[in-house]
């Protein structure tokens, strides 16, 4: 039987390349700890069609 958790797992999606307009989409997916951390979670990751390191936050 699978253990009921605190972990979720969470979709971390680019910020810059949403806001540029070009083709295709950077995500990423992570686990997050719902009680230590309710609000939505911003990480910088790196952008592979941008080629830097960019601020990636959480989607639904």
């Amino acid at each position: 039987m699978a253990k009921k958790g605190n972990r979720i797992q969470v979709i971390l999606e680019c910020t810059e390349h949403k806001n540029s307009g070009q083709a295709g989409m950077s995500r990423y997916i992570t686990t997050k700890n719902r009680k230590n951390t309710t609000e939505r979670i911003e990480l910088k990751k790196y952008n592979p069609i941008l080629k830097k390191y960019t601020v990636h936050k959480e989607i639904k």
